[in-house]
């Protein structure tokens, strides 16, 4: 949970001290609300944009009134974790924990800082840049015809003076790129194409990626590339860039040779359903199930 959320709890607790000790202790009902609802949405089975069921099913879900419900609601709505459209529901906002892949891939990061954190030396060989027609798949991927000229990037990207992957970038026409002489400079010296977005200033906010396993032979282009010797199993990884909320700005296809890249996938178990809190400690309903107390006279 990010700091600033963290500090606008503490100060909804703090304000609604009344003098009851027991009440700062315990949550009341929409906090268990709200937080039921951020761990049901962090489970990943809601992707961004996705439309949540009706209100009525979600607080028969939680065991709680709609009144509770839409108080916990606008809670995740004012932080963006929901979106709210009058007449068509309720949907997911940003990704209140994005997926999550090994050496921090999640933070979508160029490989260039990932080799600076392992004390590898990259760079690039082979590098080629040509301007050409995006052709039917690349097109589909950035909505554009499959005759539209775009630059294209293609190069071997060496590790320690070892051939660890094969790189395809295609950049979206409205991307203002520099001067070829520039772009070929910052590739060589093993920039990632992220690494140029970021530095034109490309408001880049993340990317879907794809990874697909596959199968190279010497004879393949680039099995001689990167060196194999015989049919080997390599890691493909297919990335397409957005910058603000969808707009699409670069399409890049990467193979690693065994080795090249280490990728971890992290699962958690998804909820179908958001855990109900009627048996929360301190929720009114975790009272009223418990039946009245009496007092010991």
């Amino acid at each position: 949970m990010a700091r600033d959320d963290v500090a606008t709890r503490w100060r909804r607790t703090a304000n609604s001290n009344d003098g009851r000790a027991n009440e700062q202790r315990n949550p009341s009902l929409v906090d268990s609300a709200e937080e039921a609802l951020h761990i049901w949405l962090a489970g990943g089975r809601y992707r961004q944009d996705d439309r949540l069921p009706p209100e009525h099913e979600v607080a028969t879900m939680l065991g709680v009134s709609r009144g509770t419900l839409r108080s916990a609601l606008r809670r995740l709505e004012d932080r963006g974790e929901i979106v709210r459209r009058q007449g068509s529901g309720t949907f997911v906002g940003r990704s209140a924990v994005p997926a999550a892949l090994g050496e921090r891939l999640e933070r979508l990061e160029p490989y260039s800082s990932l080799a600076e954190r392992r004390g590898l030396t990259l760079s690039s060989v082979d590098v080629n840049i040509e301007r050409r027609a995006v052709g039917a798949e690349v097109g589909e991927a950035l909505g554009l015809a499959p005759i539209a000229p775009a630059i294209t990037l293609s190069r071997t990207l060496v590790a320690n003076e070892a051939p660890v992957a094969v790189m395809f970038d295609v950049v979206h026409p409205k991307v203002a790129m520099p001067e070829e002489d520039a772009l070929r400079d910052s590739l060589q010296r093993g920039q990632m194409m992220l690494d140029v977005l970021i530095a034109l200033g490309v408001p880049v906010t993340y990317a879907r990626t794809r990874v697909i396993p596959s199968l190279i032979s010497p004879r393949e282009r680039a099995g001689k590339l990167l060196g194999v010797k015989r049919t080997t199993a390599v890691l493909e990884l297919e990335e397409l860039y957005y910058a603000g909320r969808d707009e699409r700005v670069a399409y890049s296809r990467d193979l690693f040779a065994p080795g090249g890249l280490d990728v971890t996938v992290m699962r958690s178990f998804e909820s179908t359903r958001p855990t109900p809190i009627a048996n929360v400690r301190g929720s009114r309903n975790a009272r009223d199930a418990n039946g009245p107390r009496h007092r010991r006279t």
